[in-house]
């Protein structure tokens, strides 16, 4: 693996890990939103990541040994939405009240969306010594060429 092929592996790692954290902030910003552009409370939305695609055949990957093999990185493959049941919370005060006094309450979890974002933090601090480990090997290798 070269190191740029690294760098840019470790760069794709810290773009995705910061559009996860970026998407997680928006679930926690909308946590009482009940009331949205197309009139229904806001949906918890997740990042869905996958291996960059590189020239290489699966049978070929199989073929090389570990050590000959140069991974190419991940991407987002799509935002999607949660499409599990809004919570139902009574509270006959609110605007967006049924005729039963319940409001549909968006399906974001706190502690879920915490877990995630410190998740989130802890790839993206390992993105980034990864990042510092390779940058550290190339100033050593200036060195001995000294």
């Amino acid at each position: 693996m070269s190191f740029f092929n690294s760098m840019n592996i470790n760069a794709s790692g810290l773009t995705a890990q910061r559009l996860r954290m970026d998407i997680i902030s928006q679930n926690i910003a909308n946590i009482n939103t009940t009331r949205t552009e197309n009139g229904q409370p806001y949906r918890r939305k997740t990042v869905l990541f996958e291996e960059r695609s590189n020239s290489a055949s699966f049978n070929s990957i199989l073929k090389n040994s570990m050590d000959q093999f140069n991974g190419s990185g991940v991407r987002v493959s799509r935002i999607a939405e949660d499409n599990s049941d809004f919570k139902m919370v009574y509270d006959p005060e609110h605007p967006d009240a049924d005729e039963n006094g319940y409001v549909r309450m968006p399906n974001v979890n706190i502690i879920e969306e915490m877990v995630n974002m410190i998740s989130a933090n802890r790839s993206y601090e390992a993105n980034v010594t990864a990042m510092n480990t390779n940058k550290n090997m190339a100033l050593k290798a200036l060195e001995i060429g000294r």
